[in-house]
């Protein structure tokens, strides 16, 4: 199979990707949609939506039996395989504060054997595989970074292994930074095999009060302390993801484990916002 090698680092860009039969006996494809470029890496795919310069969608196996310790390094990088034009690079990242957040997050597909797990963490530090993230932290980012260890652990009884997809959801209204519309919300749904039945949660983060600071406020110097503003985390019924994003998600709406609850929520009493992972819904 013919493989890809990164000019900057002399490093494959591996083809092999997302796993759609990775939950056996389960098989579960990767949402899309048209009009977006699917690039695969080791582990994981990510799909990119040419327009908007950012990913709609990722999608990463994740094996909690073999993950590895790996030194993160951090070597942003263009992925050659799109041009330049169709990914949002290091100037959207420059001299502001936003964070370039891990759609995939980095250790999640560093797993197998050294030499794989090395190439898996190398190839989530290409611009592809982030999007524009306030860096504000609180307790509600923090959460939503740990929800896969979270689930994990749910699910190290059925055997340990989680498909996780995660992406942008884009809306019109976005607001235009340096030639980017930059997402006020991102999704995520974690998927796992229980009893060899698919079960499947989303979520989403909500980064829309901590923006107007990175709008409103001219380049910083690095010595300028990032504002500070609050993250939004929710468990949502994963149809409202489907809905929000275009992606067609019939397996995991149907695989659902998810019904709102009548504290905590939004005015559509369809979203409970999380403030601890006790809060989720498993």
């Amino acid at each position: 199979m013919p493989v890809t090698i990164d000019r900057f680092t002399g490093r494959v860009i591996s083809p092999a990707g997302y796993d759609a039969t990775f939950l056996s006996p389960i098989e579960l494809d990767a949402p899309t949609r048209t009009g977006l470029v699917a690039l695969p890496y080791t582990h994981f795919t990510v799909a990119i939506d040419p327009e908007r310069l950012l990913a709609a969608s990722t999608a990463v196996n994740i094996d909690g039996s073999q993950l590895r310790d790996v030194e993160r390094g951090d070597d942003w990088r263009l992925d050659p395989r799109l041009p330049s034009a169709h990914q949002a690079g290091p100037e959207l990242y420059a001299s502001n504060d936003l964070d370039r957040g891990h759609l995939v997050r980095r250790r999640d597909p560093v797993w197998g054997t050294a030499t794989v797990a090395e190439q898996a963490n190398a190839d989530t530090f290409h611009y592809t595989v982030c999007a524009p993230q306030t860096a504000t932290l609180n307790q509600s980012k923090t959460l939503w970074l740990g929800l896969e260890d979270y689930v994990l652990e749910h699910a190290r009884q059925y055997g340990q292994r989680l498909s996780v997809f995660s992406g942008c959801i884009f809306a019109a209204d976005d607001p235009a930074y340096r030639g980017v519309a930059l997402p006020r919300r991102f999704f995520k749904i974690a998927a796992w095999s229980q009893d060899s039945v698919l079960a499947a949660t989303g979520y989403i983060l909500d980064q829309t009060p901590s923006l107007g600071p990175i709008l409103e406020r001219p380049v910083r110097t690095d010595t300028a302390t990032p504002p500070l503003g609050p993250y939004r985390t929710f468990q949502v019924p994963i149809e409202d993801i489907a809905a929000a994003t275009g992606l067609p998600m019939d397996q995991l709406v149907a695989a659902d484990r998810y019904a709102p609850q009548p504290a905590a929520r939004l005015d559509d009493q369809r979203w409970t916002e999380l403030a601890a992972y006790t809060d989720i819904v498993m």
